[in-house]
């Protein structure tokens, strides 16, 4: 039976979200828990890719069970972007509000508002990988709503909801969202 696995990811939040979602089956350490403090370099053209370059790199290192997830936001009119550069798509890693701005401006008088969160995991046991996705079907909103959440939160508003995903308290968000749909089947996988 599986007793622990790690995260590759930096990202306190993602690793909390995710510890939260397993429970006590089995112990989820991060890229700090086992000594590793670097960037991996995230070079792929699809987020299958980029999953797969962080699993890949930390178990050729370090010989452990891990996953990865790449996201972003994908919109129909603009052929797909952000996509794999949703966090940096205004230029700045990680620059929200610019990133959240470059949308709204390109989809100034575009009639066509449909987008999709995707998230994919790669995940190694014992030297096998295994891929989940997670994808959340809506439209972007011409005028940024509610607080919670980040990235393109507010501006996004999944199908069958009249709120954003920024206006959804946490708790619901995670029910619904692409990295939830996505953990939900690597959960499943890992309990059989």
């Amino acid at each position: 039976m599986l007793k622990e696995l790690v995260f590759a990811t930096n990202n306190a939040h993602k690793v909390e979200e995710v510890t939260h979602a397993v429970g006590t089956q089995f112990k989820i350490l991060s890229l700090k828990d086992i000594g590793f403090d670097d960037e991996i370099e995230e070079t792929g053209t699809t987020f299958k890719e980029n999953a797969s370059i962080k699993t890949n790199f930390i178990y050729k290192k370090y010989k452990r069970n891990c996953f990865g997830d790449d996201s972003g936001l994908e919109i129909e009119a603009l052929n797909g972007e952000p996509g794999v550069f949703s966090a940096r798509y205004a230029g700045e890693h990680g620059n929200h509000e610019a990133n959240t701005a470059r949308v709204l401006d390109q989809l100034q008088n575009v009639k066509n508002r449909k987008a999709q969160f995707k998230t994919v995991i790669s995940l190694i046991l014992e030297g096998k990988e295994y891929w989940f996705e997670g994808i959340v079907p809506g439209t972007i909103r011409t005028v940024k709503a509610g607080k919670q959440g980040f990235g393109y939160d507010p501006i996004f508003q999944p199908d069958g909801y009249e709120v954003t995903f920024a206006e959804m308290p946490l708790s619901e968000k995670n029910k619904i969202s692409h990295r939830g749909k996505a953990m939900a089947k690597l959960i499943d996988f890992l309990k059989s």
